[in-house]
């Protein structure tokens, strides 16, 4: 590309693991300057994703450098069916999509991006699924010179990014009551919650994906769960990120035992917590799940400038307890004008998708779980409800 008083533009596209994983400093850099960014553009996450869910020769990642200064990223993927297609890295077991831009070069970034995506959607659809409102992926498809559509995909609650207490006080006073006595009440039943290091990760991922088993026991757990894949994926990745600041894995401990356990992840603006399990005897103990995991994900929150504690995806009951804000995420189409009857093939097959659930929700009262499988076919490996 073109050279300006900044230096020289150069978009290429990295198709070997090997390569992509070379780049886990450089990545770094790019993914904490990228304003937009989410744990899920993490390298750790990306990487180790690839290791347990890639298929070799599909990897498609383009690049934008700067005087050879990493300042973009689109990180892709090369799917067959329904049709082709290039679709996000980290797939459905990842909540938000985006690429990475340079906070202080992002206009050519995204020129440089738009130019090599076309260049590597030569035959093929683009399909961006769960792009947040605010995310760099809206400037790459603003500035996208061929066919484009976007629809919405999945809703994620969103809640400040506050201490606790602050969280409790924006209750209708009633509740806010309830709920500062449930936390009294661990409090009280001396509930002790320890954070993993790095070397414990692993046991502490095994102790949270048991506890998960357990506390969906007869209730349909998600399969994927429960497999050493996902399990291997978890413990690769957590360690990075808990050595770069990116995660948490959190234990409680309750008269010795380890009665529940989570992992949360945090990028500059968005903390969230990812996955979680607790014995099922906790109800009997009367303890609430849920506001003692979210008063440890919030503590988290400290020093976010306007940043969010996301509750992911999913509008579950005990999420609208807090009173949280919906956000509606984006699915992004994009296509060389050539390839437009693709693209409105691929909405087509969407639409058809879509419809389906809905009448399956409409049908039988208890499809929720059943919906989100039916939204994800046939793209791979559908994950539903982390709670």
């Amino acid at each position: 590309m073109n050279t300006d008083r900044h230096g020289r533009l150069d978009v290429t596209l990295c198709r070997d693991l090997s390569d992509f994983a070379d780049l886990a400093g450089e990545w770094g850099e790019l993914h904490r300057s990228c304003p937009t960014a989410t744990p899920f553009q993490s390298h750790a996450w990306l990487h180790s994703w690839w290791l347990s869910y890639g298929t070799p020769g599909r990897l498609r990642v383009v690049l934008a450098r700067r005087a050879g200064r990493l300042i973009g990223a689109v990180p892709l993927m090369l799917v067959h069916r329904p049709m082709p297609l290039l679709v996000p890295m980290g797939g459905a077991i990842s909540d938000f999509f985006d690429i990475l831009v340079d906070g202080e070069d992002s206009r050519a970034a995204v020129t440089a991006l738009e130019h090599g995506l076309r260049r590597a959607a030569a035959h093929t659809v683009v399909d961006l699924r769960e792009v947040r409102p605010d995310a760099s992926a809206h400037l790459l498809f603003e500035a996208w010179s061929g066919a484009r559509s976007s629809r919405t995909d999945s809703t994620c609650m969103e809640l400040p990014a506050e201490p606790i207490d602050a969280l409790v006080g924006r209750m209708p006073g009633s509740r806010a009551q309830r709920t500062r006595a449930k936390l009294r009440r661990i409090d009280a039943l001396g509930i002790e919650c320890r954070t993993a290091s790095v070397h414990r990760v692993s046991v502490a991922i095994g102790n949270l994906l048991r506890l998960h088993e357990l506390q969906w026991l007869g209730r349909g757990v998600n399969p994927e769960h429960l497999r050493p894949r996902f399990c291997a994926h978890l413990v690769r990745s957590a360690r990075r990120m808990v050595r770069d600041g990116e995660a948490s894995v959190r234990e409680f401990v309750l008269d010795g035992e380890v009665v529940a356990a989570d992992l949360s992840f945090r990028s500059a603006h968005l903390t969230g917590g990812y996955l979680y399990g607790a014995d099922p005897r906790l109800r009997e103990r009367k303890v609430d799940v849920s506001s003692m995991l979210l008063r440890e994900i919030a503590r988290e929150t400290e020093g976010l400038d306007g940043g969010v504690l996301s509750l992911l995806r999913g509008s579950e009951q005990y999420k609208n307890h807090w009173g949280p804000v919906p956000v509606v995420n984006q699915r992004l189409l994009l296509a060389r004008s050539s390839l437009e009857p693709l693209l409105r093939l691929r909405e087509t097959q969407l639409t058809v998708r879509d419809r389906a659930a809905e009448s399956v929700k409409s049908r039988i009262p208890a499809a929720r779980d059943w919906r989100g499988r039916l939204s994800e076919l046939p793209d791979r490996l559908a994950f539903i409800g982390r709670s």
